[in-house]
């Protein structure tokens, strides 16, 4: 994984040294809350319902176990014990002092980490799938291009007051595991298509203008291939088309997902080629030579050769966890696990200071000193070889950790929602908790198979809820909260966005609505269909005439 030179370390610590400062002039009242709050949020540091919330930045959700150890170690010293890992491959943690900020950024600076650029009108923390590097399908490892781009976009001068805020996910496979297509820019690395013309040279693919939130819109490819060589300026091509003319006379229509709807794809598209050719003449480009220095950083691990793909399966519990919750790599001998953070009952994306100390330790034992965070809110070992997945397993269920349900109804993605934040309408936590408790039986969720459940607390759709297989969106009525229910979601190469059933129901009503609606799939699926494809294979009126009678 990337390692800091002296300018990323000097970068970090300058901001740490500035923002305690700028802490200080708060504290003592030479700065009020609103000259203050535009320094805080750039440095990550929200004020939420009942405390500060520090969210800290994990570059497409790549880290190391001393990272991993120090996010854990923060969450004792400066928080109740616990952090949460978010949907943009983050972690935040909900009970911090403002006194205490300073200390935290240092402790992160300490182990190449910090929290700049997870808020504000910039650009994001740059995501990509969590299995990047290890997948069997990916047409190459991802990260070094989303490394380039995360450092072109840190601290861009003309990208630091974005008309809104701007996310980008990268990958490298027809697989999309990270919601390519519901991000401001989504880019795929693909090969050349084009057999006139470098057949087989790697590349990347454009898709602009998706996003969720209060208008989900699914974004179109404006471009089918890009070269690496020009990877950097076609991005910037983008975000100048939108900076230009996006709006910031109306939050609400301030994405750049509105842009492209308003322009229209052709028209949007237009004038991106043509600055594009105008900033191919402005030599902005990176050299080739700086991605070749950032890819050596993510040269495969030294993986043993000659192992064995042999599981033993004797106990059912382990056996259910493998299959469940692992998947193929690249390399014989070696697996892919998954560590679900969502045990039956729990808080979708929360884990104890000692969960994630004992993750931490297990990648640097067992996993070439490198786990992932995914935007599902779970941790993943990318590299585990087959003869130690067992024990692997038994450290992690003896933490709670070792729960099989990836990919069903109980990996449930959620935001806080109202138990935590300010924008919020409803909470998101209960109903999860309600929800996994009612599904908890792995018979249960072994019948249904796959099923993605994605709960938001807002229209913000921090939760995902567009799209999700089963989506519920949290609101206000009459200062009652309610849930509406969306189904027909989807994230993947397939995007789809949800559609609401009808009216919204009350927290145990929703609940049972999720389960008719297990149920009229169950009664209705062909061979191995998943929900989403009985869905749309019927449509919604028989789901929405088994809700609502």
């Amino acid at each position: 994984m990337y390692k800091y030179d002296q300018y990323d370390q000097q970068m970090v610590d300058t901001r740490v040294a500035e923002f305690r400062d700028q802490v200080r002039r708060r504290i003592d009242g030479e700065l009020t809350e609103d000259q203050f709050r535009p320094l805080r949020l750039q440095n990550g540091l929200y004020l939420q319902l009942h405390a500060y919330m520090l969210r800290v930045a994990v570059p497409y959700g790549t880290l190391n176990s001393t990272q991993m150890a120090m996010l854990g170690d923060i969450a004792d010293k400066y928080d109740r014990g616990y952090g949460h890992f978010t949907t943009r491959q983050n972690i935040q943690y909900n009970w911090i002092k403002l006194e205490d900020t300073p200390d935290i950024l240092a402790d992160l600076a300490s182990v190449e980490m910090h929290a700049i650029q997870t808020s504000g009108n910039c650009i994001r923390n740059i995501s990509s799938d969590q299995y990047a590097g290890a997948a069997s399908d990916e047409v190459i490892d991802p990260r070094p291009y989303a490394e380039l781009l995360r450092q072109w976009s840190s601290f861009h001068p003309e990208f630091l007051t974005l008309p809104r805020k701007f996310k980008i996910a990268v990958i490298a496979s027809d697989t999309d595991r990270a919601a390519m297509r519901l991000h401001d820019i989504g880019i795929q690395m693909v090969r050349n298509p084009n057999p006139e013309n470098g057949a087989g040279e790697i590349g990347a693919r454009f898709y602009v203008g998706g996003g969720m939130g209060r208008t989900p819109m699914i974004g179109p490819m404006i471009r089918a291939f890009v070269p690496l060589d020009q990877l950097i300026t076609y991005s910037e091509a983008c975000l100048r088309v939108y900076n230009r003319h996006g709006r910031r006379d109306n939050k609400y229509k301030a994405r750049i997902k509105i842009l492209v709807h308003e322009l229209g794809k052709d028209e949007y598209t237009r004038q991106v080629e043509e600055e594009f050719q105008h900033l191919l003449d402005q030599g902005i480009e990176p050299p080739l030579a700086e991605l070749e220095r950032i890819g050596q950083y993510f040269a495969d691990p030294a993986w043993e050769t000659g192992l064995s793909d042999e599981l033993d399966l004797s106990d059912p519990d382990f056996r259910l966890w493998a299959e469940r919750n692992c998947h193929a790599h690249k390399q014989a001998g070696y697996v892919i696990a998954t560590v679900s953070l969502k045990p039956v009952g729990g808080i979708p994306g929360d884990a104890t200071a000692d969960q994630i100390r004992l993750m931490a330790r297990i990648a640097k034992d067992y996993s070439f000193d490198e786990l992932r965070v995914t935007h599902a809110q779970n941790i993943v070992f990318p590299h585990l070889r087959k003869a130690d997945l067992y024990a692997v397993w038994r450290m992690l269920d003896e933490a709670g950790l070792g729960t099989a349900n990836l990919d069903t109804v109980g990996d449930i993605i959620a935001c806080p929602g109202l138990d935590y934040c300010s924008l919020a309408n409803a909470r998101s936590i209960p109903i999860a908790q309600k929800i996994s408790e009612r599904f908890g039986s792995p018979a249960k969720q072994a019948e249904i198979g796959e099923l993605k459940l994605k709960i938001s607390g807002c229209i913000n759709a921090c939760g995902h809820h567009h799209a999700g297989h089963i989506g519920i969106l949290g609101v206000d009525r009459k200062g009652v909260e309610n849930y509406q229910l969306l189904l027909g979601g989807c994230e993947g190469a397939d995007t789809s966005l949800g559609q609401i059933t009808g009216p919204g129901f009350d927290e145990d009503g929703i609940v049972d609505a999720v389960e008719k609606a297990t149920e009229v799939y169950l009664a209705n699926k062909q061979g191995e269909e998943r929900f989403l494809d009985t869905y749309r294979r019927i449509g919604m009126a028989p789901f929405k005439e088994a809700i609502y009678g």
